[in-house]
């Protein structure tokens, strides 16, 4: 594939045809008249060599191909968007924009809180929107982070590239205040013949892969996208969980549940933030990790000393 013989500007057509799915409205949302944007349909039919809107009755619909490329072309738009708004240099006090930071409820909770606060003292003008963490993070994670700013995800799930440490966390279990058999501490043997509800994908975390080598298999009943249902889920049930000590720390009182600490040393979790290489030298996203940098150390020097006062 030869990129310097492409029209790029297809791509801004290509994505505008495929999601609205009409020559005129495609037109009209990126400005281009009804025949030019027929002329860059016929265009892009040429180049792949498939029909990607076929005429079914009044209307169009999606090729199998077009149906590819609909979130492949909405990805490489946003890539095109990062790579053309880069800047050499950065003021934060005056500078006017929106950093996309995918990250987990239990993230958000403990870090982008803290995060958000300094960005609003510091930065008035930049926005923080942050998304959910998708299982799919560990199948695509290039694709993920090309279309975004950032992933807040602990060490040991993803790996080949660069990151930024932000702080340490410790893993404890939740369970019912009233359960019926865990009236002390929780055993191994009890890990292994209590129900447990857990974060969707718990298998690529470390904690979680650190129980099999035990030869402990967790009996998983219910499993969400959420942190915070956690405690929910487990309050008046046999149930239990394994959490982040920060996070037990925010939600627990709202639940009538408690914090119990694992039968065995568990491994840490160490949060950081990744990026991908693209946004390397790029002064926005340089400060931006140096701030999450800063915060991060702040709640390393101060609430994760406290912990272990459950």
């Amino acid at each position: 594939m030869n990129l310097a013989r492409l029209d790029l500007n297809l791509v801004v057509a290509l994505r505008a045809l495929l999601e609205e799915r009409n020559v005129t409205r495609a037109g009209q949302r990126v400005g281009l008249s009804q025949p030019a944007m027929s002329a860059a349909l016929a265009r892009l039919r040429r180049h792949f060599d498939d029909e990607l809107l076929a005429r079914v009755g009044g209307h169009y619909e999606l090729t199998a191909l077009g149906q590819v490329l609909l979130h492949r072309t909405a990805t490489a738009y946003e890539v095109m968007e990062r790579l053309f708004s880069s800047q050499a240099t950065f003021d934060p006090g005056s500078e006017t924009r929106e950093f996309k930071i995918v990250a987990s409820d239990y993230a958000v909770a403990v870090f982008g809180t803290e995060l958000a606060k300094v960005v609003h003292e510091e930065a008035p003008g930049i926005r923080l929107r942050f998304a959910q963490t998708p299982p799919t993070v560990v199948d695509d994670t290039a694709t993920l982070l090309s279309a975004t700013d950032g992933l807040l995800m602990p060490h040991g799930v993803i790996s080949d590239f660069p990151a930024t440490d932000l702080y340490e966390d410790r893993w404890v279990f939740l369970v019912a205040d009233d359960h019926p058999s865990v009236t002390g501490r929780l055993t191994r043997a009890d890990l292994g013949r209590l129900p447990w509800v857990t974060y969707q994908r718990t298998y690529d975390a470390p904690a979680v892969r650190q129980l099999g080598m035990l030869g402990i298999e967790p009996q998983v009943e219910v499993s969400v996208d959420s942190f915070h249902l956690l405690p929910l889920l487990v309050q008046g049930t046999q149930r239990i969980a394994l959490v982040q000590a920060r996070l037990a720390r925010l939600f627990a009182p709202l639940a009538a549940v408690r914090v119990i600490e694992p039968p065995y040393e568990a491994v840490p979790l160490r949060e950081a933030l990744w990026w991908h290489p693209v946004h390397t030298h790029d002064a926005a996203h340089i400060w931006l990790r140096e701030t999450a940098a800063r915060v991060g150390r702040r709640m390393t020097g101060g609430p994760a000393q406290e912990e272990s006062g459950f």
